[in-house]
């Protein structure tokens, strides 16, 4: 997209007093980078996210002030916190509707209103950190609400710059970044839907320097530039370029049909409205099969800079043995949250279904009848129960410590009510133990970012 002409830029001397900058979304993949990299060329950087708990403790160099953005609609919900502020930058977003986002309230309504209340308060700059491919009449949700919020920050009376990044690459992924992660680390041929869809890429510290850069006044604002690569590779491509990063030997690519992609995409649907955020759902899919690509000339004309290719930028992050366990194990991560629910949904109804043979291994062991039943059923229930809880993102934490609870209860049960069942060859006390190491691992692994 070509920038804005000179005499609509409003170009502004490059300022060396520090700053105080709010960045939104600044623990996410992108705001993350951007605090920091603010906060290291000497500016205060204020962060707004929804669960601000463990990024205060590992960025206190933020102030950190915990804000749900998809309820900051008016532009007097944001008064209060741009006081004192200087510039804002904007790396919030939600890829899709689901039981914790709200795409149209984040992306557009909040964003309307904070652009309003910017000019209220006659801010020094306003960077928002928007996607390639945004557009008006985009195919997907998340397209047309950026779009929506680019073309309100365009009327805006006070300095802007709209950045639209390719697909981003950091140390750490997230959604779509850590699913070619995990494809790329895949041990036989790789399946892959839409393997001919075209991306270009960006380094995450590319993105950075340029918030950098429009807050300090060495960009042209008023402006709107594309952050990418030069040329487009193919997703197949990409992923072997990902697959040599992690050192794993090359595989061929095999074309998935793309109904069992869209398949797997409304899968992800669902689980989004439990609380999760797989990273193929519908609007992913869509986007990739349009393509992350855009037009890279107007940034290199107004910097003099390249986005460094996809080569470079991975060559430019050594991958550790960190990424290597994480693009192994990330598939495996859904895989153990089904297979415990089904497990202990299976346990639950089938003690349900036979409580007196369930309760006889009690019983034969001169346990009442009546505690013994009793037991069966509440332990019935609690599998029930936390085979439940276990699918849903909010409460699956809470699962996996009562499946570790509720083992550790059978197993001092059964050694003080049955103890001979230790020496039993089928093991009903021996194999619980390995059992609860899925629930441990996933919770070594809750935390999404």
């Amino acid at each position: 997209m070509a920038s804005a002409p000179p005499e609509a830029r409003g170009d502004a001397p490059p300022r060396s007093a520090p700053l105080t900058v709010l960045v939104l979304g600044a623990y996410g993949l992108v705001g993350a980078v951007v605090a920091d990299r603010l906060a290291a060329a000497g500016h205060r950087v204020t962060g707004i996210g929804r669960q601000v708990e463990a990024a205060r403790r590992a960025r206190p160099h933020v102030d950190w002030k915990a804000q749900d953005i998809a309820r900051l609609g008016r532009a007097e919900d944001w008064a209060p916190l741009l006081v004192g502020v200087d510039a804002v930058v904007n790396c919030a977003g939600a890829l899709q509707d689901g039981a914790r986002d709200d795409v149209q309230a984040v992306q557009s309504v909040a964003m309307r209103a904070l652009f309003e209340a910017c000019d209220a308060a006659r801010m020094g700059c306003v960077v928002q950190v928007s996607a390639v491919g945004a557009a008006a009449d985009a195919s997907t949700a998340f397209m047309r609400s950026k779009a929506e919020a680019d073309a309100a920050l365009a009327r805006a009376a006070c300095p802007w710059v709209v950045l639209r990044p390719g697909l981003v690459l950091a140390q750490q992924a997230y959604g779509g970044t850590a699913l070619l992660r995990a494809l790329a680390a895949w041990p036989g041929p790789v399946p892959l839907p839409l393997v001919g869809a075209e991306v270009q890429t960006v380094p995450v510290g590319v993105v950075a320097d340029a918030v950098l850069d429009a807050v300090e006044g060495r960009l042209a604002l008023r402006a709107t530039y594309n952050l990418l690569e030069d040329r487009p590779h193919r997703l197949a491509d990409c992923v072997a370029a990902l697959r040599a990063w992690l050192g794993r030997p090359p595989a061929r690519s095999l074309p998935a049909p793309f109904a069992l992609a869209r398949m797997l995409a409304w899968g992800g649907d669902l689980l989004g409205l439990l609380g999760w955020r797989p990273p193929l759902r519908s609007t992913s899919l869509a986007e990739l099969a349009r393509g992350v690509r855009g037009d890279p000339e107007p940034w290199a004309q107004a910097t003099g800079r390249r986005v460094p290719a996809l080569a470079e930028t991975l060559a430019a992050m050594p991958a550790t043995v960190q990424e290597k366990w994480f693009g192994r194990l990330w598939l495996l991560r859904p895989a153990m949250i089904a297979v415990l629910s089904v497990f202990w949904a299976a346990s639950g109804i089938v003690a349900l279904l036979r409580p007196a043979e369930a309760a006889a291994v009690l019983t034969a062991r001169a346990v009442p009848e009546a505690f013994a039943v009793a037991a069966v059923l509440l332990g019935a229930a609690a599998d029930l129960a936390l085979a439940v809880l276990m699918l849903h993102r909010r409460t699956m934490p809470f699962a996996a410590r009562g499946m570790v609870a509720v083992t550790l209860a059978y197993l001092a049960g059964g050694s003080l009510l049955a103890p001979d069942l230790w020496l039993d060859p089928l093991g009903p006390l021996l194999k619980p133990i390995p059992a609860m190491l899925p629930a441990l691992v996933l919770l070594a692994t809750e935390e999404e970012r």
